[in-house]
């Protein structure tokens, strides 16, 4: 007898506004659309979030791993206190930032959570150096009447939570995509030929842009098969004859090497009709698919 297969999907939620949406897995008959609010499990026990991505089949490769689950569909009181929160809680942020200010400190409050039943909120701000904020919390405990937790972020987290729209003219990658932050060095920005004194190579948040990370290793990959700047090497001029001159450039991307020649005539010559140091031609580099 063949056992049938079940047909299992995931779909994509987030916790809360400023929170990437992540996969849970859907059951029963549980079928919500985007916009919608749902139950779902976590680690302490279940939470309401939103819907942001349509459901979709759960790949092959993943049905190994261990999703939470969306538990049910919210009821209308529930979903009526769980936007009545974020209203609140947007609230709160202008309402921190006016108490900051008043104390004159040095921050950003970018965002506050507003926990349900035990009477916690927790602000979330961004400052350059220390800071004692002891009379802010005392300040924020009288307003909103509960525990303060202060937590501090960085520029990176706080370009993600604020959110906006890139050089590219598509939604941050930190707020989109990201899930965690990979360190992004000048190397990076050297090994793909950009000048480091562009202020272009900076994203939203004043730091090297996350999107320098994407090509580097295709960079790392092209430009180790191609000599080194001021190496000796040869060009093949056809008919069987050869120029000797020296690297002044490369072209990663077209894989080819601007070349100066003792007569003080240049030329870009393709990789494989370039020989440096003694060595052949890269044949079998290039021959790969």
């Amino acid at each position: 007898m063949i056992e049938e297969t079940r047909d299992e999907w995931l779909i994509g939620i987030r916790l809360r506004d400023s929170a990437s949406a992540d996969d849970y897995k859907l059951v029963d008959d549980v079928s919500p659309s985007v916009g919608d609010i749902v139950m779902v499990e976590t680690t302490t026990g279940t939470a309401l979030g939103e819907v942001r991505r349509p459901r979709r089949p759960l790949p092959d490769f993943r049905r190994d791993r261990l999703y939470r689950r969306v538990v049910r569909a919210a009821t209308t009181v529930e979903e009526r206190e769980y936007r009545d929160r974020r209203q609140r809680e947007e609230r709160a942020v202008a309402s921190a930032q006016k108490l900051a200010h008043a104390r004159t400190l040095p921050i950003k409050v970018v965002d506050v959570e507003i926990h349900g039943a035990d009477r916690r909120v927790t602000v979330y701000f961004n400052a350059e150096d220390r800071i004692d904020f002891r009379e802010l919390v005392r300040d924020l405990a009288r307003e909103f009447r509960a525990r303060i937790e202060m937590r501090q972020i960085g520029a990176r987290d706080t370009t993600r939570v604020m959110d906006g729209i890139g050089p590219c003219g598509r939604q941050l990658c930190c707020s989109s995509h990201l899930r965690k932050f990979e360190p992004i060095s000048v190397k990076m920005a050297k090994t793909q030929d950009m000048p480091l004194t562009d202020s272009r190579l900076l994203g939203n948040c004043g730091r090297l842009k996350c999107c320098l990370l994407y090509e580097f290793s295709t960079y790392q990959e092209l430009r180790a098969r191609l000599p080194r700047v001021n190496t000796a090497c040869q060009a093949d001029c056809g008919g069987g004859g050869c120029m000797t001159g020296k690297v002044r450039s490369i072209r990663v991307l077209a894989q080819s090497v601007v070349v100066s020649f003792p007569d003080g005539s240049q030329a870009e010559v393709p990789l494989e009709q370039l020989t440096w140091e003694g060595r052949p031609h890269v044949e079998a580099q290039l021959k790969q698919p």
